[in-house]
């Protein structure tokens, strides 16, 4: 874990701050690539992630952007009212759960919203390595959209395209965008759900491939949970066998019996749980594994998937 100051906050957008921290110490902080996130440990004891923004070559800070959520759990609202300049905080190493791909020849970087955090360092990447990329960056209005001046500045502004729904006339036109995919070409994108399966979606109607597409999501799906029954997880280890009540996680219910698991996000984006399954069948309910990995049913992630058999025997 590394200490940090806040030194820096600053206003981008409508209810969207960004956050430079700096080493408690003076020392460099640990190298990161584009796509990068830390984890931030708030005031409250809340965990949460947040993408690296600055360029990846910078070591001497971190900068991250914070949408203030209307429904916030407590971690970016902890962030507006409580995180100052002189704030200090705890944060993890970098981690690269979104790299850009090293057999791609040309990215298609589309971002939503508050996605645009991750997106505009590997724009930072590929453009100081002359490689050949477009950004698409949508947002409902100009106001909302963070970092606007940055990209306008920056020296690959002319492959930089801006998409406000307050102008219509801007609006992204993804089926054009999209409409010549390639093993080389590797689309990227990061926001709200909606947008980035709309992306994901018209990319397959037009023929990609799912090798060639990149997501990160921030927050998971909300799933209706009203059907929701119980189940066992046995750990292979011990042999214990804990019921899971339809109210509650795997990982609540064996935390309280003094069994902890790493957990971050909480909501089946991050990976940070993910738990080997032995026996069994998972009811995926994260975003962070693909469909291919999720078919596999040998690992799950127990801060929010359930069971379709009625027990689970986890590597624990």
């Amino acid at each position: 874990m590394i200490e940090v100051l806040v030194a820096a906050r600053r206003e981008e957008a409508l209810d969207i701050c960004s956050y430079e921290l700096r080493r408690v110490d003076g020392q460099p902080l640990p190298a990161f690539t584009a796509g990068a996130h830390i984890d931030v440990h708030l005031p409250d004891g809340l965990v949460r992630q947040y993408s690296l923004c600055n360029h990846p070559e910078e070591r001497h800070r971190y900068l991250i952007g914070v949408l203030k959520d209307p429904a916030s759990r407590g971690g970016s609202r902890g962030l507006h009212e409580q995180v100052q300049p002189g704030t200090r905080l705890t944060i993890s190493e970098p981690r690269n759960l979104f790299p850009l791909s090293s057999q791609a020849r040309r990215h298609l970087l589309f971002a939503g919203g508050i996605g645009i955090t991750p997106i505009l360092c590997m724009a930072e990447h590929l453009a100081q390595d002359g490689a050949d990329f477009q950004l698409h960056y949508c947002a409902r209005s100009l106001d909302r959209a963070a970092f606007v001046e940055r990209l306008r500045r920056s020296a690959y502004a002319d492959r930089v395209f801006l998409h406000f729904d307050e102008a219509p006339e801007t609006a992204l036109q993804a089926a054009q965008v999209l409409a010549m995919p390639d093993d080389d070409l590797h689309l990227y994108v990061c926001g709200p759900g909606g947008f980035m399966q709309h992306v994901l979606d018209t990319a397959k109607a037009q023929g990609w491939q799912e090798p060639c597409l990149h997501r990160e999501y921030f927050a998971a799906t909300p799933v209706d949970t009203g059907d929701d029954g119980s189940f066992a997880v046995k750990l292979a280890s011990s042999g214990q066998v804990f019921d899971i009540p339809a109210d509650r996680s795997v990982v609540q219910v064996l935390e309280s019996h003094g069994i902890e698991i790493p957990i971050s996000c909480e909501q089946g984006v991050c990976g940070t749980c993910l738990t080997r399954v032995l026996e069994g069948v998972p009811e995926h309910r994260d975003m962070f594994l693909t469909e291919a990995e999720q078919a596999c049913n040998d690992q799950f992630t127990p801060c929010c998937s359930r069971s379709k058999t009625p027990l689970l025997v986890l590597d624990l």
